[in-house]
């Protein structure tokens, strides 16, 4: 599969199967669709050339430059760099048969929020449910759930989201040292991240956060009229004054590694470039703003109407990104952060975050879900951290998740990048984990693709 476009006058080909991209003149980029019926036809060598000379004869391209660019093309995909097979299909069959390895926890600490952000799929922190914050007897024991369903792995990951976690800080530090003991006995290594709003921010909780946690979220959605229009107290004022400073003191206590501040994106400010813009101005280096899914009737959600502004407004931000390494000031933008040298492991490309199965996210009370997103959702209760996983039959359906179960998959050439999109998104919008949700889509071609241009553009400078 072939996927080729134009993007800030860079002409890109992307051999799907193979993950191999080509920056092109405009030559080798017109010949590139017509040659490529000619080699999944078997033809090759001299044949396929004159082939294909034949049916480039409208190109306004002489003949000899035509041949220089089949002769290449071909090299190309004799080396396994275009026009190549897909491989993976094969690899499916068997991940239904595979032994579970749950490999990290999403921590509900706290069922509670100290902010009302309207967009909130966790309902100010109760899920669906009752307003809780985690003891550290269930966090205990989902800490010894992981380690016991952990396999031989031996790095793994647990958040500690909500919620507002900091509201229940120190069971957090409890939990931590509770982990760290269980490491040397048990040949593991805890790799623990903190997701807060920054409101409770200070001092101590800030020490302890550097010493111990591998990374650290911080919510802000950008511009101060934008997160105080989404992210108020619950009484309506703003939260952007008090957590800013909170957040540029936490950046460069990190020097500016192991951090994002995460905002969201909605119909209220569809020129979230700007918004971007705004956050690295004020000295953060590491930034993820990500488009708000929720329900059609909400007077913030996304519309198909503006995914033309959209798009727009990538294409802008990628050049921005591209102007601040010139300028020798850059910023990581989340979604444009691209491997093109290797790519993950295969069952990472073909079912993506591993929910359901080498993710769980854990209630208050100790209850299992896929995900946090699927908290509160009673049809997808998996166990709980005593009995541990009891539906494994809801577990073997999210095994069976992945790029090749998703008819909308089949033919994109984003497949492999974004393993089939989010589990939760597709059943919520569709009722179906095997589906996908389409805006999402959408959108997340479209960063692939400035991602792989900002590439390029980079690789010039250096």
């Amino acid at each position: 599969m072939i996927h080729q476009y134009k993007n800030n006058g860079y002409n890109i080909v992307l051999d799907v199967n193979s993950g191999s991209v080509h920056v092109v003149d405009d030559c080798v980029y017109d010949v590139v669709p017509v040659l490529e019926p000619i080699v999944k036809a078997g033809l090759t060598g001299e044949t396929a050339i004159e082939a294909a000379c034949m049916a480039c004869e409208r190109l306004p391209y002489s003949s000899t430059d035509i041949r220089e660019v089949c002769e290449e093309l071909l090299e190309l995909h004799e080396t396994g760099q275009l026009y190549t097979e897909d491989i993976y299909q094969d690899y499916i069959i068997d991940f239904k048969k595979r032994q579970t390895v749950v490999k990290a926890l999403c921590l509900h600490i706290a069922h509670d929020c100290n902010l009302a952000c309207q967009y909130c799929f966790a309902e100010e922190g109760e899920y669906h449910g009752r307003r809780a914050l985690m003891s550290f007897e269930v966090g205990k024991k989902a800490l010894d759930f992981l380690v016991a369903n952990s396999g031989n792995r031996v790095n793994l990951e647990v958040d500690f989201f909500g919620g507002e976690p900091t509201l229940n800080f120190d069971v957090v530090k409890q939990l931590v040292e509770y982990g760290r003991s269980l490491e040397e006995a048990n040949n593991k290594k805890f790799r623990f991240t903190l997701t807060t709003n920054g409101v409770l921010l200070n001092d101590e909780i800030l020490e302890f956060a550097n010493k111990e946690m591998a990374n650290i979220v911080l919510s802000i959605d950008g511009r101060k009229e934008v997160n105080d229009r989404m992210r108020p107290f619950r009484g309506g004022q703003g939260s952007y004054d008090t957590i800013v400073p909170k957040f540029q003191k936490v950046a460069e206590s990190r020097n500016q590694t192991n951090y994002y501040v995460r905002g969201t994106f909605t119909h209220n400010n569809l020129d979230f470039s700007e918004d971007v813009k705004h956050l690295a101005d004020l000295g953060f280096e590491q930034i993820s703003v990500e488009p708000v899914v929720a329900e059609p009737k909400d007077d913030y959600a996304l519309r198909e109407e503006d995914i033309p502004q959209i798009l727009e407004e990538y294409d802008k931000l990628a050049q921005d990104i591209i102007r601040r390494h010139k300028e020798g000031k850059p910023v990581n933008f989340f979604h444009f952060m691209i491997d093109l040298t290797g790519g993950p492991c295969v069952a990472k490309r073909l079912s993506g975050c591993g929910s359901g199965t080498e993710y769980l996210a854990v209630t208050p009370w100790g209850d299992l879900y896929p995900c946090h997103q699927f908290v509160g959702n009673e049809d997808f209760l998996l166990g709980n951290v005593e009995e541990g996983i009891v539906r494994t039959d809801i577990q073997d359906e999210f095994k069976c998740c992945n790029v090749y179960a998703k008819e909308k998959c089949k033919k994109c050439f984003a497949k492999f990048y974004c393993s089939g999109g989010c589990a939760a998104n597709s059943y919520n919008f569709h009722g179906n984990i095997n589906d996908a949700y389409d805006l999402g889509c959408e959108l997340q071609r479209k960063r692939i693709e400035c991602a792989i241009m900002i590439k390029a553009a980079l690789d010039e400078l250096d």
